[in-house]
């Protein structure tokens, strides 16, 4: 599975969506289930996904599916 496809993954999982949903309109202010709850349970799939530990800051940074790309470039992961 390609790094895409599991980030796409982590977001169909927590949030309950299809694929097509996912891009430049989907923030968390454009969804209704995305909540602090639903905040922890992404960082945990991306965590677990990708090897990596993700930094408080990034994660108070990480408010839209295009946030959550330039956030994992830190982490050295290539979407």
């Amino acid at each position: 599975m390609s790094n895409l496809e599991l980030y796409k993954k982590a977001f169909v999982n927590v949030f309950e969506v299809s694929e097509e949903d996912l891009g430049d309109a989907f923030t968390s202010d454009a969804c209704e289930k995305w909540d602090s709850v639903s905040q922890m349970a992404l960082v945990t799939e991306l965590e677990n996904a990708f090897d990596i530990m993700i930094d408080i800051d990034d994660i108070y940074e990480l408010n839209s599916f295009n946030a959550g790309i330039e956030i994992l470039k830190k982490y050295e992961v290539e979407i």
